[in-house]
């Protein structure tokens, strides 16, 4: 067996591996606790290989492409020496792959959807895509500025518990002002920005600018940007249902 096909094979089983506990729950509830069968066995089937198989390959390409080029990326900026243009580049990064993180989009739309329903809105097709167009850069813009207080945590050195429990504080507080609707919808947002297109950048960027940095510790100063990510939109989003 080559190289390839036997590498293709761990990865297909490790993606096996990791999803085989939710299938035999789902599998478990459907048979035993419902006694139904299942709608459709072959599609369920054929839709779970393609998991595993697109898992399999979504992996390999976070190895091969996006962490190499996310911790590249941030040694070249630390070399460089410039402040702005890291920072610059921490926010772009931020906003870009925020406004197009596809867990982002729908519960956009689902919340325009409920906010139409609910007479929040207009009930049109404008006021639902201009209210989930404002929910997605507001979003964006606030893990945006999520990394570049990130990044200055890194090259200051600042402890993050800090940040994280200052931060809590203030989205408990912000929470007793906001409109009862735009609660749940600011807490869901902390969620969705730590998904599958987020996720890699941000923590390669984290990993490879504690590690160009004289000083500082991989695992205590290049880990916490996610937990900045998720924080700063709930912050973000209740103000807008304030401002709103």
């Amino acid at each position: 067996m080559t190289l390839v096909p036997r590498r293709l094979l761990r990865l297909l089983l490790d993606a096996s591996r990791d999803l085989l506990p939710i299938m035999l729950v789902i599998a478990f509830f459907q048979v035993v606790v419902l006694q139904q069968p299942f709608p459709s066995l072959g599609g369920v089937a054929a839709g779970s290989l393609l998991v595993i198989l697109g898992l399999a390959l979504f992996v390999q390409g976070l190895e091969m492409g996006l962490f190499p080029l996310g911790e590249a990326m941030a040694d070249a900026f630390a070399r460089k020496g410039n402040l702005t243009a890291l920072l610059t580049f921490a926010f772009c990064l931020g906003f870009g792959t925020t406004v197009a993180e596809p867990a982002l989009i729908a519960v956009a739309g689902k919340a325009a959807a409920a906010a139409s329903e609910a007479g929040a809105i207009a009930d049109s097709g404008e006021a639902r895509g201009t209210y989930t167009l404002y929910l997605r850069l507001t979003v964006a813009c606030s893990v945006g500025t999520a990394l570049v207080l990130g990044v200055f945590r890194i090259l200051k050195g600042w402890p993050i518990q800090y940040l994280i429990v200052g931060g809590y504080l203030l989205v408990v507080a912000l929470t007793f002002f906001a409109p009862p609707g735009i609660v749940g919808i600011a807490y869901d947002a902390g969620g969705v920005t730590t998904s599958t297109i987020t996720v890699p950048l941000v923590t390669a960027l984290g990993v490879g600018l504690a590690g160009s940095i004289r000083g500082r510790n991989v695992m205590v100063d290049g880990f916490g940007l996610i937990a900045l990510a998720s924080l700063t939109p709930m912050i973000f989003v209740l103000i807008l249902g304030m401002v709103a």
